[in-house]
This record gives C-alpha cells, structure tokens and sequence, in this order.
C-alpha cells in the first residue's frame, strides 16, 4: 500500500500535520522515542535521526503534549516538542521527543498516534527500559500486538521470561495498538533506572531494531557516550564514599557535577 499522507489540518485539533509530501514511503517501520527509563527510547531514536540524518517529516499535535517551542543549534526554525522524521530510503519513520507525555493525556495521545498509525499503514516498534542490574550485554525482550509474534520469531528476539506490564505513554501505544488489533512490536531492555543508559539503547539497536526493520546501524557513537557515563557514574560515587568517610560532614554534590 503507497503511504499517501494526508492534507494539514488547520482545525487546531489534534493531528498529525505532515509537511514533506515528496517523501514517499510504503508500509514504513517506525520507531518511537518517548523518554524513559534509562532514555533507552530517546536515545535510540535520537541516534537513528542523527547517523541517518533523516528528515523532518510531521509534528504531532496530539492531545497530552505541552505547548512548548523546541530550538536547535544553528538552526532558527521552532519546531514541536514531538516530530516525527523519515527515511524514503530505509522506508523508516522515527518518533522525537523532547518533552514527557502529561500523565492524564496518555489514553488521548496514544489514540492520536495510533489512530494516524493504522490510517498509513505503519509497522511501530515500542522501546521501554526494564529497570535491572545488569551484567555484560543488556537483555532485550519482545512483545507483541497483532501480526508482531512472527516478526519477533524471524529477527530471533525472545518474549519475556517473566511477567510483567509496560507503562506510562509506551504502554498506553502498546494497549491501544492492541485494541484496535495494529501489529506492532514492544521492545524491553534491561536499563539503569538512575542514569541515562546508552548501553541499553545500543543493544536494543543491534539485538533487536536491526534485525527488525532490516538494516544496519554504526554504534560506535554509543559505545563512546557508555564509557563516558560510565566514568562520570564512577565519580560520582567516588564523591559520595569521601563524603561518608567525612564526619558529621554533608555537603550538596550539585546538579550538574
């Protein structure tokens, strides 16, 4: 099925206001990049945009969103804080965000989302971080809605090995993906909770998006930003364990130390 998007709606309600109609995409794989933990899912979806340097395609003006005006560097225009990019030759969307999904908006923004999903013939694929200890390589888990079971099952991505519930904004996609019966995959990592986790959205990258949108991806990027967390975390504690070997001493670390 050609993906056709659809004329700007200047109703003010909510939609998907699509502004590059010379991209032509068929069925397109999309991956969403809501905050969460870990930032597993911004992480991720930011460095596809990035290595890919895809091209914004729409801004999502859905309910629960803030009104807020997004700036980058070098650039003047003010964009949303959710945006959707794309890829023609990739056939991939990716979902941007710069801003958290207002708690009581998730059931309207996901009907939002996943309503303009089904109209175009889109394939998500979901991305949580499962708080977790990790040791080596993080875990990555599938789930599935719809047709989803056999894709996890070809791209050899395991189901869970224990119960469990995705929540927040991904979660309210993946239950209205469900209902309305839109195949889409939930992808779940292993992530600290505390720290942005490049790690985790590496794995979810190679063990899992790669095989199922079927391309590759340079990661090295992540590798870098894993070491240099990693020693900022190392520091980090290294200043707690002085300032518990200090007596009756207590002193604030700072926010961005």
């Amino acid at each position: 099925m050609a993906f056709k998007p659809p004329a700007a709606d200047t109703t003010g309600m909510a939609h998907i206001q699509v502004h590059r109609d010379d991209i032509s995409l068929d069925s397109p794989t999309l991956v969403e990049g809501l905050p969460g933990v870990g930032l597993v899912g911004k992480i991720a979806a930011d460095h596809l945009v990035d290595a890919y340097d895809m091209e914004y395609y729409a801004a999502v003006h859905c309910d629960g969103l803030p009104e807020i005006a997004v700036y980058a560097d070098d650039d003047p225009e003010v964009r949303p804080p959710v945006r959707l990019y794309a890829d023609a030759d990739r056939n991939l969307l990716v979902l941007q965000s710069d801003a958290p999904v207002s708690p009581s908006g998730t059931t309207d923004f996901a009907g939002c989302i996943v309503g303009w999903f089904e109209e175009n013939d889109v394939t998500p694929i979901y991305l949580s971080g499962r708080p977790a200890e990790k040791d080596g390589v993080p875990d990555v888990y599938g789930v599935s809605t719809g047709d989803g079971a056999a894709m996890l099952d070809e791209a050899n991505v395991d189901p869970p090995s224990e119960n469990g519930a995705i929540t927040g904004p991904t979660g309210a996609l993946v239950h209205e993906s469900q209902r309305v019966g839109l195949t889409s995959i939930g992808l779940i990592v292993e992530a600290d909770q505390q720290f942005p986790d490049p790690e985790a959205a590496r794995a979810l990258l190679q063990t899992a998006i790669s095989p199922l949108a079927d391309f590759e991806v340079d990661t090295e990027a992540l590798v870098e930003q894993a070491e240099e967390i990693g020693q900022a975390k190392a520091k980090l504690a290294e200043q707690l364990q002085e300032n518990q070997e200090e007596s009756t001493s207590a002193r604030p670390l700072g926010m961005y130390q």
